[in-house]
């Protein structure tokens, strides 16, 4: 196998995890655990970067995609209640 038959599988791969991890976010009804695939899916995109060769960007995606928007999320979150509100 040359290199660029491994590149191609690897971005099957890479785009097979996104849409999984994608669709997994979307179909959970608990919310931390669709900010964890949200953040699974940013892991994931940071990886893509690093493949593409921009490690930059991926280091920025892996800290504040997965990190910080992570860690808001889950601040957020629990912060509210599940409760109605009737006035």
């Amino acid at each position: 196998m040359n290199f660029m038959e491994f590149f191609w599988i690897l971005q099957v791969l890479i785009g097979i995890g996104l849409l999984i991890s994608a669709i997994v976010a979307i179909r959970f009804k608990n919310l931390i655990m669709a900010v964890i695939a949200m953040a699974v899916f940013s892991l994931i995109l940071s990886l893509e970067f690093y493949v593409l060769q921009a490690p930059d960007v991926a280091i920025a995606e892996a800290g504040v995609g997965a990190c910080l928007t992570t860690a808001m999320y889950l601040l957020a979150i629990k912060n509210t209640t599940d409760e109605e509100v009737i006035e």
